[in-house]
This record gives structure tokens, C-alpha cells and sequence, in this order.
């Protein structure tokens, strides 16, 4: 990735609003409707065309278009199935946390309303009714599927007939996938993981042959931690639960130059108290064992923001970049350039101005109003400016 080398650069975490006109995609590709690719090039035009207008430095296609469901992943990899759940199960493992259990009404009440981010006029959720579950070998389909979504991409970019300084491309961690697709045919944990591990490889490899920077989405390495019951010791789950998954996902980067990667963990984007997340210093040390050169987190939440102090301690490994978000995802209060100026100021003090980069706390899209989600990215970028502006005069 391009360093801040006389200015803070500027990103964000994936997910953008889903543009005008394009609000019924995500459902229509779930069931399988044929949709006319200048729809989807149209739509990524758009999502382009907001993030450099606005002075994005990084920029993603927004995710508007993918789905996380047995549609989207049964294109991408085999050994996967659904079936009815069964009394006592759950759909997916943020339904059984930690945090759910000591705050029952809030959360009943949450499901009620079918909704974990209090969006005003975001469609409802469905309630679960089935599992997707693995019930064979998972290997990789190949990357026709992938290569749909790179080509409408880039065919986007080039439609847009603007410079354009730097791009990325999300793709899922084996560590997040086990959060919705469940293990029934793998021996071991291990087995499963590592399975996901070598199935996503070569979908790492084409973002990264395509010419885009690799952004691998991780919130299972933190949040997992809310998800098991009974909870583990904070160092159980960082030595053996949480170590698999930095393992695995090292072992599906190999070979992948460092600097074409960054690595984003949160702790998990619903709208909710966030009381059991787990500390960023009891698992900063294994993240930045991730082969990845960026590292990309909350840092701009009222749950961790005061988790900056902590880089005045940890060392950052040369020629590593910080990647800490400055506006988040979990308000609809749209920051003041000047408070986020001073979070950029913060970890440019403890680290070195160099290696900041400015992004978002988690994807904005879905997760705030699609008006205050472009905001938070004007806020976001001026910010940067006023903070470029401190820190080389």
C-alpha cells in the first residue's frame, strides 16, 4: 500500500451504501434472478464516483452487491448445504453470545423489530429458520464466481474516466466464515478451519493478480471471543482459539507479498452494548503476527477509542502501517473534522506519522443511513486534511 509520505491517506473498511436505484440487488442475486451486468456497473460507477469526489485515496467497489448466504458461497465453494434448524440451534453465532444473555430484553427486542443496526428505513431481517452447514470436502469452485465481481470492478473504474490513486478488494477470513457456515463433516476444528484456509487462497491470489490491494475481513479473531460457551481464559483463547485462525489465515496468504495486504478486524458491527468485547491488548500482539503489511480497527467507538494509549507501549514492526478508524459506523452523530483531525493526530504521535492511514471503523454501509454514511467519509477525508496539514506544516 501507498504510505502517508506527505499527507494522511485516506480509506475505508468495505462496505458502502447500496446506490440509488440498486436497493433489491442483493436479494434479487440471492434468488438467483438474472441481473443485467450494466446494472451492477452502474451502480459500482456510482459508489466510485462518491468516494473520489469526496477525496478518497483508497477505494473500494463498496460491497453493495454481495451477500453472505448459501447463494453467494455455493457459487464460490462445494461441501455446502442448508437444512431447517433444529429446536435449541441458531442460524448464525451472533445470535449466541455472552452479551445476549445479560441483555435479554435488549436484544429481544432487537429481534422483534428484525433489525441489529437501527437504520431508519432498512428492510427487516429475516427470521432464521436454517443453518448452512458444511457437509463435505469445502474446496474452492475456482474463481469464475470472483472474477465476476473483479471484472464489474474494473470495468467500473475505467468507466469513470478519472484518475484514480489506489484500489482495494474485501474477501472473507477463514475465521469469519465459521461464523454462519457450520462444520458437520470435518473431525477437528483445525481440519475445518484450515479447509476454509486453502479454499480462500486462490480467491487472495486473484485480487492480488487482478492489481487490487487485498483487504481480508476479520472480525472473528475479536468477537468470536463473545461466542463460546462456556468463555475460555483470555489467554486459552488467545494461545489456542484465536492462534488457529491467525495460522490459517497466514497459510492462505503464502506467497502474497506483505504490501499487497491489509488485515481488518473489528469487533463486530450491530448497534449493541459491546460490554463483552474482547480487549484490543490481549490479541494486538497475534494481529500483528497477520503476514499482512496494513492493520486496520476500531479505534473511533466509545468501546475502544482510549485503546490508542495502547500504542505508545506496543512496538509496530518496521515498515508496518496503521489503519485505525477515525469516524465509526456505530453513531449516527457525524464526527467533527476537527475531533477526527485529533485521532489521526493521536496515533501519528505514537507511531509516526508515516504509518497512519485514516479509514473507518467498519464498513458504513447498511450499518448508518446511506446520507450520514457519505458524510462520515467528507468528515473523514477533511479530517485527514487538517491533521496533514499539523503534522508537515
Amino acid at each position: 500500500m501507498k504510505r502517508s509520505s506527505d499527507r494522511i491517506r485516506t480509506t475505508h473498511a468495505g462496505r458502502l451504501p447500496v446506490p440509488p436505484g440498486c436497493e433489491d440487488l442483493p436479494i434479487r442475486l440471492y434468488r438467483g434472478e438474472a441481473v443485467n451486468p450494466a446494472t451492477i456497473e452502474g451502480g459500482l460507477a456510482h459508489v466510485i464516483g462518491q468516494q473520489l469526489d469526496l477525496g478518497i485515496d483508497c477505494i473500494g467497489d463498496g460491497e453493495f452487491w454481495k451477500a453472505r448466504n448459501i447463494a453467494y458461497y455455493g457459487r464460490h465453494l462445494t461441501g455446502l448445504e442448508t437444512r431447517p434448524l433444529k429446536p435449541g440451534e441458531v442460524g448464525s453465532t451472533r445470535s449466541f453470545t455472552r452479551e445476549r444473555d445479560e441483555f435479554a430484553r435488549f436484544y429481544k427486542d432487537s429481534d422483534s423489530a428484525g433489525t441489529i443496526f437501527f437504520v431508519p428505513g432498512e428492510k427487516t431481517l429475516p427470521i432464521e429458520r436454517e443453518r448452512m452447514i458444511a457437509t463435505g470436502p469445502v474446496k474452492s469452485k475456482g474463481t469464475a464466481a470472483l472474477a465476476v465481481e473483479i471484472e464489474a470492478f474494473k470495468t467500473a473504474l475505467a468507466k469513470t474516466g478519472r484518475p484514480v490513486d489506489e484500489t482495494f478488494f474485501c474477501v472473507i477470513a477463514p475465521g469469519w466464515l465459521d461464523h454462519f457456515i457450520y462444520n458437520e463433516h470435518y473431525k477437528t476444528d483445525e481440519e475445518y478451519i484450515f479447509a476454509l484456509a486453502e479454499a480462500l487462497r486462490e480467491e487472495y491470489l486473484a485480487v492480488v493478480n487482478a492489481g487490487f490491494i487485498l483487504q481480508i475481513d476479520d472480525p472473528g479473531l475479536v468477537d468470536w471471543w463473545d461466542m463460546l460457551k462456556p468463555a475460555l481464559s483470555v489467554q486459552e483463547y488467545r494461545d489456542k482459539f484465536a492462534r488457529l485462525r491467525v495460522d490459517a489465515v497466514n497459510h492462505a496468504l503464502k506467497g502474497i507479498p506483505e504490501d499487497r495486504v491489509r488485515y481488518h478486524l473489528c469487533w463486530g458491527s450491530w448497534h449493541g452494548p459491546h460490554t463483552h468485547d474482547l480487549p484490543f491488548e490481549h490479541i494486538v500482539n497475534l494481529m500483528l503476527e497477520v503476514n499482512a503489511q496494513c492493520y486496520s480497527f476500531e479505534a473511533a467507538n466509545v468501546r475502544h477509542e482510549h485503546e490508542w494509549k495502547m500504542w505508545q507501549d506496543v512496538k509496530l514492526p518496521d515498515s508496518k502501517i496503521l489503519l485505525p478508524g477515525v469516524v465509526s459506523h456505530s453513531t449516527n452523530l457525524v464526527e467533527h473534522p476537527e475531533l477526527v483531525a485529533e485521532r489521526i493526530t493521536r496515533f501519528a504521535g505514537a507511531v509516526g506519522r508515516d504509518n497512519v492511514i485514516a479509514g473507518t471503523d467498519c464498513g458504513l454501509g447498511g450499518r448508518v443511513h446511506a446520507e450520514i454514511a457519505w458524510a462520515k467519509l467528507g468528515a473523514l477525508a477533511e479530517g485527514a486534511r487538517l491533521a496533514s496539514k499539523r503534522l508537515w506544516g
